[in-house]
């Protein structure tokens, strides 16, 4: 029996590791990718395309390609087929480009085939498989454990050279919320590749369709395209910083601009739109909106935000952050005082000579209960006499939230 391979964290943490290679830059990288779409949705074109710019090493679009062998297995296309396309495609092409239109099963040894031509083309960087069930055979396995286990073949040949695989399947036709639960069979293809492209369109008369990307190494990415002229031309990149900032109402942004020349803003929503000059925007959805996106957005742009509910009203107070603070979504009691979030009380300020949170003082300041209409947290009592006016032992009391402990009470209580 082999022995266990192992590699001790301390390696890992010091020893300088080769990082995955992209032959597509931030595209697609070294290791097996599955390349999804719909039946004559034009996945071969791209592909033949991609072949193309790897094997002279000329841009995919505006991303930059590592130039090599290249070995396109059209398994479901003939010579002629091929050379039909090349003529609409290319004027020239490079004598690194190699096309088989046969191939043995993966049970048959397609892996022993795909390792001699290596040895005839050393330099190889991309290798693609049109398409999976070409080089699948039936089996009574479990499905799972099928897809998986064909997928981990050309994985673990794929890993071993170090090169790009990209195995060309189908998608399912019903509908799902998220296109990479469409890729025909189980979670096993998906789960065992690298990275997974579904290409799809809307309309299947539409000459627009989108390239949806997500894998390891690969950050999840959205390309908008459009075919013309037999070509696959780029429309839109959006990378996942770009879809996710998408999501932020756009009122989130004028608010950001409203508060660049404020240190601070207090009032109730209606007045924060009244004075923003918002007049599509309702109140209660602001107030949720700044609640949805204070530790995110806002806390980003140095916003800090709270709300408070009061007999007169609720109120919302807003303040900018100078520098980089560990409290991103907590404003000071000087700003809360003034917002009404806080109440004066006659208690006696907290002894000198005693710590925080030993008992014996509140230093004068009470935080309202955020959510509760009039109701008044307890001061900044000790840890225990905190616990004994609130009635429990736990933070987790009914009467005060979580944060409020985190924000009062001492580290360590």
């Amino acid at each position: 029996m082999q022995k266990l391979q192992t590699v001790n964290a301390e390696t890992l943490l010091y020893e300088p590791l080769e990082k995955p290679s992209f032959v597509v830059d931030s595209l697609i990288p070294t290791g097996l990718s599955l390349f999804c779409g719909s039946q004559k949705i034009g996945k071969s074109w791209l592909m033949l395309k991609l072949c193309l710019c790897v094997s002279q090493g000329i841009p995919l679009w505006d991303m930059p390609t590592m130039e090599g062998d290249v070995l396109y297995l059209c398994l479901e296309d003939t010579f002629c087929r091929i050379q039909d396309r090349l003529f609409r495609l290319t004027d020239e092409a490079s004598g690194r480009l190699h096309f088989a239109v046969a191939s043995c099963k993966l049970s048959d040894g397609l892996i022993v085939q795909l390792e001699d031509y290596l040895k005839d083309y050393p330099d190889s960087r991309l290798i693609v498989i049109d398409t999976l069930q070409k080089v699948r055979t039936a089996s009574k396995d479990n499905a799972y454990a099928s897809d998986y286990g064909d997928i981990s073949l050309i994985k673990d040949f794929a890993d071993r050279h170090s090169l790009a695989v990209i195995v060309v399947h189908h998608i399912r036709k019903q509908n799902d919320s998220d296109v990479f639960n469409k890729v025909s069979g189980t979670t096993g293809l998906t789960g065992s590749a690298d990275a997974t492209f579904v290409l799809e369109k809307e309309k299947r008369a539409s000459d627009t369709a989108k390239l949806y990307v997500t894998g390891r190494d690969t950050p999840y990415q959205e390309y908008t395209l459009r075919f013309r002229d037999c070509r696959w031309e780029l429309v839109e990149r959006k990378t996942q910083e770009q879809l996710a900032k998408e999501t932020i109402p756009d009122v989130l942004f004028r608010l950001v601009d409203f508060m660049r020349d404020k240190e601070e803003w207090i009032g109730t929503a209606t007045e924060l739109l009244a004075a923003m000059g918002e007049t599509e925007t309702i109140p209660t959805v602001i107030t949720k909106w700044l609640n949805e996106y204070r530790t995110t957005f806002l806390s980003e742009n140095r916003i800090c935000y709270q709300y408070s509910r009061r007999k007169d009203g609720r109120r919302i107070a807003l303040a900018r952050r100078a520098g980089d603070s560990g409290d991103a979504g907590m404003l000071g009691d000087d700003v809360l005082h003034r917002g009404g979030l806080l109440r004066r009380c006659g208690h006696p300020p907290h002894p000198p000579h005693r710590p925080r949170g030993a008992g014996g003082g509140c230093g004068g300041l009470h935080r309202r209960r955020m959510g509760g209409a009039g109701v008044l947290s307890v001061g900044r009592f000790g840890v225990q006499g905190q616990k004994r006016r609130l009635g429990t032992k736990s933070p987790q009391s009914p009467f005060v939230s979580q944060s409020f402990f985190r924000a009062y009470l001492p580290m360590g209580s």
